[in-house]
C-alpha cells in the first residue's frame, strides 16, 4: 500500500535557517508537501488553521506569538496537527522535551536527528495527543530560560499629517497594520508609524499586548470586554474607543483565561 501524503507547515523568523529547514525536509523527506512558510507566530497561527497540515515546525523564539503559543492555538485551530519545536536551548531545557510526548529538533539541525524525527512522525497514526501536548506546554513554560532583552518600548513617535507626536506607549488602544506603515490608536485619535505591524512585536511588552489578528495588536488594559460569536471569531470592546476589533477564530486560544 502506497504511502499517504504528509503535509507540514514550517516556522522560523530567520530566512536562512527557514530555507535550510526547507532544504534538509525535502532530502529526509521528499514525499513531504510543504503548504506553508511563516515568518511569525501570527501568520503560523492563521496558517494551521487555513491548511490542517499533519505536521507543524516550529521555532520557539518568534517575533509576536512564541513557538510554545502558537502550539497551544494549534489545540483549537488544527488539532490533529503534530508538533515538533526547533529550538537553539541549552541540554538542560531539551531535558524537558524528552520527558514528554513532543519531537523537537535542535539547532544546528543535524541530518540524523531530523531523519529520526521523520520516522517517529511516520510512524505515528497521524493524531496529535492534545493532553500530552498541554502537559508539555506548561512545563516548558517553567523550564525554558527566560531571554534577556532590551526594556519593552516607552515611547513612539507617530506623524499626524505635518505634525510628529510623542506618544507614551501605554496610552495606545491598539495598533493597526497600514500597509508598511503602522496606524497607531489612542483615545485621543490616530497617527502614522513609519514601522511594519511585524516589528513592532519584538519591541513590545508581551504581558501587556497581544496579537489578536495578523493586522491588529491590541493593549489589553484598554479591552472592556470580549465577546466570542457561534463561529468561534471574537469581537474586543474597547474602554476609550466606540469602534470594536475582530479576533480571528485561532487567536481566541490565547484568550481563554480572560
Amino acid at each position: 500500500m502506497a504511502e499517504r501524503n504528509w503535509t507540514a507547515l514550517i516556522a522560523e523568523d530567520e530566512a536562512l535557517l527557514r530555507s535550510a529547514l526547507v532544504d534538509q525536509l525535502h532530502i529526509a523527506w521528499p514525499q513531504l508537501d510543504i503548504v506553508a512558510e511563516c515568518v511569525d507566530g501570527a501568520s503560523a497561527v492563521e496558517a494551521l488553521a487555513e491548511h490542517q497540515p499533519d505536521v507543524a515546525f516550529l521555532d520557539i523564539r518568534m517575533p509576536g506569538l512564541s513557538g510554545l503559543e502558537v502550539a497551544a492555538a494549534s489545540a483549537q485551530a488544527s488539532p490533529r496537527t503534530q508538533i515538533v519545536f526547533v529550538t537553539a536551548y541549552d541540554q538542560y531545557a531539551i531535558d524537558a522535551f524528552e520527558r514528554g510526548a513532543i519531537d523537537y529538533l535542535l539547532k544546528p539541525i543535524a541530518a540524523e536527528r531530523l531523519a529520526a524525527t521523520v520516522q517517529r512522525l511516520r510512524q505515528r497514526t497521524g493524531t496529535s495527543d492534545a493532553d500530552a501536548l498541554a502537559a508539555m506546554l506548561e512545563r516548558l513554560s517553567i523550564t525554558l530560560p527566560r531571554v534577556s532583552a532590551t526594556p519593552p518600548l516607552t515611547w513612539l513617535t507617530a506623524s499626524t499629517g505635518r505634525e510628529t507626536r510623542l506618544i507614551l506607549v501605554d496610552d495606545v488602544a491598539y495598533f493597526h497594520a497600514d500597509n508598511k506603515y503602522t496606524t497607531v490608536v489612542t483615545a485621543d485619535g490616530e497617527a502614522l508609524l513609519r514601522k511594519p505591524i511585524r516589528e513592532l512585536l519584538a519591541v513590545l511588552d508581551p504581558s501587556t499586548f497581544k496579537q489578536i489578528h495578523r493586522s491588529t495588536i491590541v493593549n489589553l488594559k484598554a479591552i472592556a470586554g470580549i465577546v466570542r460569536d457561534d463561529s468561534g471569531k471574537g469581537t474586543v470592546r474597547l474602554k476609550s474607543r466606540p469602534e470594536t476589533l475582530t479576533v480571528s477564530q485561532p487567536f481566541m486560544t490565547l484568550f481563554r483565561h480572560m
